[in-house]
């Protein structure tokens, strides 16, 4: 339990700073939206770029690890997004973007610390291969279920290119591109482009928590708490239940399965929220469920620790 406090306190305080910086005055809302366009439209694609240029994919790639957590990560997109359009009622762009926050989880802030504290460095090999499609995955069905959204009633052809402009006028996806092409091209950057990028990219995370929680600051959980609740569950509880399921059946190797499903484990990131801000839909309930996921993760991620003995 220790380990978890030490690991999640930290990104805590962050969102603590900046909702308190807002809060007393200190920081102005037109600052924290440029904060977040900041980390959204520079940081974190630098983070994504670099952290796929330089991943070893040929390091535990196992097919059969990447269709469990994945298989995982489907099932919360679609039960997310149903439960939010058939049970609450919501409009499909909002559920969608509900939907993403099941989907997409925080495998790197979180992931990475807990698996390595419970498992070891040994044990990482795993949660890059799933990093190393995370982002690509989770944006291309997120993209592509609210383009279609957008575009209904229209002509397929118009559906098509509505989702390649965004796909490929989305700076994350870019970015991802762009560092597979390095990556596989076995391109080696000029040291001083390595550097420049590694200074932006110490202040992806932090800026983006701390932004987020200027933002929890105006988005308030009034009559969204249900809603919130479904996220949680389905975050914390079935993605990873799906992807245990799906481990055992195609016998994943226990070096690898553990931290899978840990993966899978995780809060929504802080990507859910980019993307509800990128929409603008369902950016109260987004904020608000990446706040009260990550507190529950305590407790959750110290449950599946026991179970996975």
């Amino acid at each position: 339990m220790q380990a978890l406090l030490d690991v999640i306190l930290p990104v805590f305080l962050v969102i603590g700073f900046g909702y308190v910086a807002v809060w007393r005055g200190f920081f102005t809302a037109q600052g924290v939206d440029a904060l977040m366009k900041f980390s959204q439209n520079f940081a974190i694609p630098c983070l994504l770029f670099s952290a796929i240029a330089n991943l070893d994919l040929t390091t535990s790639l196992d097919t059969r690890l990447l269709i469990s957590f994945y298989a995982g990560a489907a099932s919360g997109f679609a039960l997310g997004t149903l439960g939010a359009y058939y049970i609450f009622k919501r409009g499909i762009e909002d559920s969608i973007a509900i939907g993403f926050c099941c989907l997409f989880s925080n495998s790197v802030l979180l992931g990475l610390a807990i698996n390595e504290r419970a498992y070891g460095p040994e044990a990482l090999a795993g949660a890059y291969a799933i990093i190393a499609f995370h982002s690509p995955f989770c944006y291309g069905v997120g993209i592509t279920a609210m383009e279609i959204a957008r575009n209904r009633g229209g002509s397929p052809l118009t559906m098509v290119r509505g989702v390649a402009r965004a796909m490929f006028r989305n700076v994350l996806v870019l970015a991802i591109i762009a560092g597979f092409i390095v990556n596989l091209g076995g391109i080696a950057l000029p040291g001083v482009l390595r550097d420049g990028l590694d200074l932006v990219i110490r202040a992806a995370l932090p800026t983006a928590l701390f932004a987020l929680g200027g933002v929890l600051m105006h988005y308030k959980p009034e009559g969204d708490a249900r809603v919130i609740a479904m996220i949680c569950f389905i975050s914390l509880l079935i993605h990873p239940a799906v992807t245990f399921t799906f481990g055992i059946a195609l016998s994943v190797p226990s070096d690898t399965f553990k931290t899978t499903v840990l993966t899978a484990a995780m809060a929504p990131g802080v990507n859910g929220y980019i993307f509800a801000n990128m929409y603008g839909r369902a950016k109260r309930v987004a904020a608000t469920s990446v706040l009260v996921a990550t507190a529950l993760t305590i407790l959750t991620a110290w449950m599946w620790l026991m179970a996975l003995g």
